[in-house]
């Protein structure tokens, strides 16, 4: 029964209200029976699906007062009889009772084991279930929303639409080799580029979306550059709503970047507040510079104060669109120049907001965090493979026999179909498991 059943704590390792210890597998219910004493009189193996039944549970040297739960096959989360055990959430009650569930016929689940049979038992894609894990582990609002349109199938759903319609296009092709006497294959050429085309260009828009995807998941970095004592510092403090950084009049404070997050959105924004640059700077505020313009050069976002006329930013081209042109102190003095884009005051907070938008313009061009996004480098990879096959069949077309294109848009279908998990080997699934707890 071992190799079969699994079990693990499927809560938190901390002290909580309720701990859950989840079996699964088909003597999931043998298992809970012999440590599972329900009030009423009822055998464990008699419960009735999906309803909660008092008993006591029982562990080396004491019993807990819990609850049971019985998920039928193929009724749950795995697509197996799952059994859940509810008891206090002391860590040390949720280990007694794990111990309990092992020394009685169940074995100890691997990372991610329970998503991995609900995978193979066809209850969700592999996208589904990185989806799962993009939820938990996400830091914004944004991820969490990313990850439940994977979680959803919204992807899957996408993916698995072309792959029917590349099937459809090998069906004809299949029927234009083995009936050449029709001589059809000719005239339908134009129609088959046209339709690989259409594919092809699905392809290549989510591909595209890998850049906001990846924004969404890892976060927008925003370097807050400028010359030394235009309020950068100030500006941070500003847009995180605390004092992080050093406030001084006297120039070159800042010599090390200083970090921060924010929230614009649901999207996160790590701030980069730099050292101020200028030419003429000692030893270590040359190392802080040198620091900036390698910030700069790896940021998302570029927010330029000034506080004066408007000069251009060293090492930045003026049609950088990433580049925000901020004047700062706009509540002393109004703006020198007209190329600034926002004119704020960091310290009243004056247009801060505005600042805000601008840097979600820049970073996500005015998209919504619960978009459709590519937000996994391996969904963009296989569909970068996809669309190299697709280009190579739509060049061959009306140059190479029918059965060469057909194997460029197989190896297309193919590589699709290892975003769902239809054709991902175990390498690349046991990959995906491994990202998950032990208890999921």
């Amino acid at each position: 029964m071992s190799e079969n059943c699994i079990a693990a704590i499927s809560t938190a390792p901390a002290t909580g209200g309720v701990a859950i210890i989840r079996i699964s597998g088909s003597g999931a219910l043998s298992v809970a029976e012999k440590i599972f004493v329900p009030v009423r009189a009822v055998r464990v193996a008699d419960f009735a699906p999906n309803y909660m039944y008092p008993g006591k549970i029982l562990c080396r040297g004491f019993a807990d007062f819990g609850l049971c739960v019985y998920f039928k096959a193929p009724h749950s989360f795995t697509g197996e009889d799952v059994v859940e055990l509810h008891c206090h959430g002391g860590v040390q009650i949720a280990r007694a009772v794990l111990k309990a569930t092992l020394e009685n016929g169940a074995r100890m689940a691997e990372n991610g084991e329970f998503t991995k049979r609900a995978f193979l038992n066809g209850k969700l894609s592999l996208a589904s279930a990185e989806g799962m894990a993009d939820m938990i582990n996400a830091s914004s609002l944004a991820e969490v929303r990313a990850g439940a349109m994977l979680y959803a199938e919204k992807l899957t759903n996408q993916v698995k639409k072309l792959q029917s319609s590349l099937k459809d296009i090998l069906a004809g092709i299949a029927a234009d080799i083995d009936y050449p006497e029709e001589d059809v294959a000719a005239t339908r050429l134009p129609d088959v580029r046209g339709s690989i085309s259409d594919i092809d260009g699905a392809v290549c828009r989510m591909i595209n979306s890998y850049g906001i995807g990846k924004k969404i998941k890892n976060g927008v970095t925003c370097a807050l550059c400028g010359a030394p004592n235009v309020g950068k510092s100030s500006l941070l403090n500003a847009l995180l709503g605390y004092d992080k950084a050093i406030v001084s009049p006297r120039a070159g404070t800042t010599r090390d970047a200083v970090e921060g997050s924010i929230e614009i959105d649901g999207i996160t924004y790590n701030l980069v507040d730099t050292a101020g640059i200028r030419e003429k700077a000692d030893e270590i505020e040359e190392i802080g510079i040198s620091i900036a313009k390698k910030v700069m050069q790896s940021a998302d976002v570029i927010v330029y104060v000034c506080e004066g006329a408007y000069v251009p930013l060293e090492g930045v081209d003026e049609d950088d669109e990433r580049l925000i042109k901020v004047f700062n102190k706009c509540d002393i003095s109004p703006a020198a120049s007209p190329e600034f884009d926002v004119m704020i005051s960091a310290r009243t907070g004056e247009n801060i907001d505005k600042l805000k938008q601008l840097m979600a313009r820049k970073a996500v061009g005015g998209a919504s965090s619960d978009g459709a996004f590519i937000i996994e480098e391996r969904h963009r990879e296989a569909l970068v493979r996809a669309d190299q096959s697709l280009k190579s069949a739509i060049a061959a077309v009306g140059v190479y026999p029918l059965d060469i294109i057909s194997l460029d848009i197989s190896a297309a279908w193919s590589a699709l179909g290892e975003i769902t998990g239809e054709t991902a080997n175990e390498q690349i699934i046991d990959t995906v498991f491994k990202k998950f707890c032990v208890g999921k």
